[in-house]
């Protein structure tokens, strides 16, 4: 039922972006008397849900899920590299976006303000509204909470000292510190978490079975990953422990099943953008006024695409190859995860598309040897490449295995050493690797820090988490650590400090009075 979500997304337009204006507002505002407004829009307890559905929506365009913020997680990580002739893509992974060019980590912050603007009109306009069902306005405020926190939870990640917009009374807010910014996504993380349903499928109310909603489960798995992000061990501990408690999600037997139109939803996912080829119209919806004949799918395949079946603006580096090979299942196999992720000239016989990958590429010596990205392609054979730009699958942002991981690093980093590896073996076991406590026993605090290190960066290969980790254990700073991410990837040879956040859009710091531009730009 994950459709009725967004059958409303295009009803609710943005009356103005956050970019800021020095024209009063006043002086902006010219209603069509042929057009619903704002004003006389928010009347039903319909209405709200139809306005949070459309803080759903901005996950769907091209600066969000779409596209660009999977190239903003991944291509600074040591498992990725770019060979893009687009010049704003291929130096994101090199340090080097430019204040000259605003494409993609602009849109990237225009979009997500669009999305807490969204967030912001319903905490303006549900206080006005006469609910018929009391639990569905704390249901419709739990979300609005979730979304808003999330996209700030992307702003403070991206680009450290932002604005904190908490509400659209008026358009011009003033940056504040990245800690500020922390302390409000952990606010509104809490409040979400408080508010909402652990499931759809018990409520009565408009909402009622709808898949695809953000949960307690997510709130809190959401909030633990925030307080992680900021070195508070022992509340973030207790906060995953909340989301495993629940009793509701457990690892799927297939390492795949996370990747594909065919297993959506299922007992692992904690939160995923519900994309879909039969939602919507065919339009890109590349950003802007959105309009209903908008898609609902996103461009993430296309995107990272092996050579010949999209635009290959993404590829694995040898680094992680090299790291799903170091170690062997227990019956001597390799790590069933490498294939799901990285496409290769496999001597057992790799199939891509329809084709066997040796075949495929056997008259270029050069992609036959190389290294393509599989994890999130519709390379199964039903689709003969991804060149339409409309991929279906849904992005999956929060899996239960990340929670298992972040819990087992909290139990770490608060002393409990020999409890984590119960938590990490769970991820193992469902790839058939032998037993931690057997192969590496006894392993110190520091140890286990560089093997849950390990056993993230393959588990969550290419899906936006390496580099958010690189920064926060501190990677960047430390000399031995930097030496060694140059030694696995060429682009780190690039970094300077102060790079590790994206530049602000210039055209925000000249607008708004007071902004100044992140260091190192």
């Amino acid at each position: 039922m994950y459709t009725k979500i967004f059958k409303q997304l295009g009803l609710i337009a943005v009356s103005g972006l956050l970019m800021t204006s020095c024209v009063k507002e006043e002086d902006l505002v010219q209603v069509n008397p042929n057009e619903q407004s704002e004003e006389s829009f928010w009347q039903t307890d319909e209405d709200a849900l139809k306005g949070v559905n459309s803080i759903y929506g901005s996950m769907m365009i091209d600066g969000t899920y779409m596209r660009s913020t999977q190239m903003l997680l991944d291509l600074k990580d040591d498992g990725t590299r770019s060979n893009s002739p687009w010049a704003a893509m291929a130096n994101i992974g090199k340090f080097n976006s430019s204040i000259a060019d605003e494409a993609i980590y602009g849109w990237t912050y225009r979009d997500f303000y669009q999305g807490i603007f969204r967030a912001n009109q319903v905490f303006d306009n549900i206080e006005d509204i006469e609910f018929e069902d009391g639990a569905l306005k704390n249901r419709i405020l739990g979300q609005a909470h979730f979304l808003r926190g999330l996209y700030m939870f992307h702003m403070v990640n991206f680009f450290r000292n932002v604005p904190i917009p908490l509400s659209n009374e008026t358009l011009v807010h003033e940056q504040k510190t990245q800690e500020e910014g922390w302390a409000q996504v952990i606010s509104d993380l809490q409040a979400a978490a408080d508010l909402l349903p652990t499931t759809y499928d018990n409520v009565s109310g408009l909402d009622q079975g709808d898949t695809g909603r953000a949960t307690k489960g997510a709130a809190l798995a959401y909030l633990g990953k925030a307080q992680l992000f900021n070195h508070d061990f022992s509340s973030a501990r207790d906060t995953f422990k909340q989301v495993i408690d629940l009793g509701i999600y457990a690892l799927v037997p297939n390492y795949a099943d996370n990747f594909t139109t065919a297993n959506e939803n299922n007992s692992e996912s904690i939160f995923e953008i519900q994309f879909s080829r039969d939602a919507g119209g065919v339009d890109l919806s590349w950003g802007s006024v959105p309009v209903a004949s908008w898609s609902r799918t996103t461009a993430r395949a296309i995107t990272y695409a092996p050579r010949n079946f999209g635009w290959t603006d993404a590829q694995p580096t040898w680094a992680l190859f090299n790291d799903f090979m170091s170690e062997r299942t227990v019956d001597d196999q390799q790590d069933p995860r490498l294939n799901v992720t990285i496409a290769w000239n496999d001597p057992a016989g790799y199939q891509l598309y329809g084709h066997e990958f040796s075949e495929f590429y056997a008259a270029n010596a050069a992609d036959l040897n190389d290294l393509f990205i599989n994890k999130y392609q519709n390379s199964d054979g039903s689709r003969a490449d991804e060149y339409d730009w409309r991929s279906g699958i849904n992005e999956r942002l929060m899996r239960y295995a990340d929670v298992l991981l972040m819990y087992a690093e909290t139990l770490n980093e608060t002393g409990a050493t020999g409890e984590a590896y119960t938590y990490i073996q769970m991820v193992r076991d469902r790839v058939n690797l032998p037993n931690l406590q057997d192969v590496k026993p006894g392993m110190s605090q520091a140890e286990m820090r560089d093997q849950i290190a390990h056993e993230r960066f393959l588990e969550f290969a290419l899906e936006g988490h390496r580099f958010d980790d690189i920064r926060r254990w501190g990677w960047l700073e430390d000399a031995t650590k930097l030496a060694w991410l140059q030694s696995r990837d060429s682009e780190f040879e690039t970094y300077v400090p102060g790079r590790e956040y994206f530049p602000l859009p210039q055209s925000e710091v000249d607008n708004n009075p007071g902004m100044n531009q992140n260091p190192g730009y």
